[in-house]
């Protein structure tokens, strides 16, 4: 009878572990495969108690599933047992195979360590393959090789415990113990890898949704930002050529999004503003300059260079944030002008005139002879420094030697040499006659006359003549001379270029200029002129050459007749 029926059990059993095999390859989760085997060792196999107890990352072995006592599976579900432990119980009692079986006579020793158990005492067996209560049996579960065999890295182990039969496994048994926790290998394993996957595809997913949100909150703040932004290509043939513009930029120059492709930066800035655009045009760059409107104006721009990627190891690109400064400019400037002009007549101030005529002056080292001074300059007009006596280098770059053979340096002297460095010498005509020598001439006007009328007409009267005057003057000299009011009715000419004979025909054409009536709250008034000239010369500070003329004025005022000095 037995057998004839153990075909039959061998086949019912077969069935049961196919339905298992097929229940743990379509769990849902890793938590309902781990659970599946559990109960799988309870329904396939034969065994009332199952355990599934799963390596963790740290090594260790924690109870994952549990089948057979729900008493038991709450006592022990969540436990972790260490690897240490874990490691002597598979090196210990007898090896079935890949089992591991460890007898009531041995396993006494484990009682005390941390792996969680169930096990209770017995009565001794009562024939040889009577199954004991504190019998162990262990079927440890490996990743699978290429190959297909078990002998990966250890993922878990299966504790099974009280077969139905009583009994110790068998042969049969055994093997198909085995073989069920390689399969169970398998589909942990599968289980694990589609967990990872889902979590991969999850976190993905919730990338690409953040870079989607990252990439629409980046389209908005470009495209309605209330200041300029745009583009640009970085390195490159193509470097600095804008391929995208917001909406503000190309309000701000006037140029639609379309014609804004065509250009790069350096083809919109003003010419004198490529050097600066050139030294910024990198990351974290910033630049104040001028770019080109579509109606050929100019528009003061503060630049702000980043550098962004298009992906990881993509392109990367210059994104430029433009912001108008055009009325802080103009603020700047007015400043800047009100503060070196005056604010009636709109002539350069006393502290500009003085600034633009010491810029033309320098102190002359006094060591040098009054020859070797006039080489000096000869020599900076020409171009041939190196080629004077004693100049401190000669044409191939080494120092020059005197007659004696001792070196020559003017760098040892570092005040006389740069004080006249790359500078063109201020030098004025000497004696009364016009020989030929041009200089800059410094023309001292005061007005005759110009007393009376604030006396007799009021200040405003008075006002209206100092203006109408800076504006002959003005017209009355070449561009690049300076027109000045030093003060009070007092103005000066810097006129660079000039003979003697040059300087005293301008001097009668000023005052000439000056002398008609002025049209003041409906009268006509008049005023009239002298003028001093002096010359400036390096040696010479900005305030001896302003005295200098100062005095010649007072010279020439007291010469003329009173009477031709009045005016009303």
């Amino acid at each position: 009878m037995e057998t004839e029926s153990e075909p039959y059990v061998r086949l019912a059993t077969l069935r049961q572990l196919h339905q298992v095999m097929a229940d743990m390859n379509t769990a849902r989760s890793l938590a309902d495969t781990l659970q599946t085997v559990a109960d799988g060792v309870v329904t396939g196999l034969g065994y009332e108690l199952a355990c599934v107890n799963l390596v963790r990352p740290d090594g260790d072995l924690v109870v994952a599933a549990f089948a057979g006592n729900s008493a038991a599976e709450a006592l022990i579900t969540g436990r972790v047992g260490s690897r240490t432990s874990w490691d002597r119980r598979l090196n210990m009692g007898e090896a079935w195979g890949d089992l591991r079986f460890i007898p009531h006579t041995e396993g006494w020793v484990l009682d005390e360590d941390d792996v969680p158990q169930w096990y209770t005492d017995g009565p001794a067996p009562r024939f040889e393959d009577e199954w004991h209560p504190s019998d162990r049996l262990f079927a440890p579960m490996y990743t699978p090789s290429a190959s297909g065999a078990a002998c990966g890295e250890l993922i878990g182990v299966l504790s099974v415990d009280r077969p139905r039969n009583g009994r110790r496994p068998g042969a049969w048994g055994r093997e198909a113990l085995q073989m069920y926790a390689f399969q169970a290998a398998i589909a942990i394993s599968n289980a694990r890898l589609r967990a990872n996957m889902q979590r991969a595809l999850v976190r993905l997913e919730r990338e690409q949704q953040a870079l989607r949100a990252s990439e629409e909150s980046f389209r908005q703040a470009f495209e309605y930002a209330p200041s300029g932004m745009a583009i640009a290509e970085m390195g490159g043939d193509q470097h600095g050529r804008i391929l995208r513009t917001n909406d503000a930029l190309c309000r701000l120059l006037g140029r639609p999004a379309s014609a804004m492709r065509r250009y790069s930066f350096s083809d919109l800035v003003h010419p004198e503003d490529i050097g600066t655009l050139l030294r910024t045009s990198a990351e974290g760059g910033r630049a104040e300059l001028r770019l080109g409107r579509r109606d050929g104006t100019y528009v003061w721009v503060h630049l702000r260079n980043s550098v962004v990627a298009d992906a990881a190891d993509g392109p990367r690109f210059l994104l430029t944030h433009v912001e108008d400064i055009e009325e802080r400019k103009r603020r700047e400037l007015q400043l800047a002008h009100r503060a070196s002009h005056d604010a009636l007549t709109g002539l350069p101030n006393s502290a500009e005139l003085r600034s633009r005529l010491s810029a033309r002056l320098c102190q002359r080292p006094q060591s040098l002879p009054p020859g070797a001074v006039a080489s000096l300059d000869a020599a900076y007009a020409h171009g041939q420094y190196a080629e004077l006596p004693g100049a401190p280098y000669e044409g191939n770059g080494h120092p020059a030697y005197d007659g004696n053979g001792h070196g020559f340096d003017f760098r040892a002297d570092s005040e006389a040499y740069d004080a006249f460095d790359h500078h063109v010498h201020t030098i004025a005509p000497e004696g009364e006659t016009d020989d030929g020598t041009k200089g800059l001439a410094v023309l001292f006007c005061d007005l005759d006359g110009f007393k009376s009328i604030n006396d007799r007409f009021g200040h405003n009267a008075g006002d209206a003549v100092l203006i109408e005057v800076a504006r002959r003057l003005t017209q009355g000299v070449r561009d690049g001379d300076t027109v000045a009011r030093l003060g009070g009715d007092e103005f000066v000419v810097l006129a660079d270029g000039l003979g003697r004979a040059d300087a005293q025909d301008l001097a009668v054409r000023l005052r000439n200029a000056i002398i008609p009536p002025i049209r003041v709250d409906g009268r006509a008034v008049r005023v009239g002129a002298s003028f001093g000239i002096g010359w400036a010369h390096c040696g010479m500070t900005a305030d001896e050459v302003l005295k200098s003329a100062d005095e010649r004025m007072y010279v020439e005022k007291r010469s003329r007749p009173k009477a031709h000095r009045r005016a009303g």
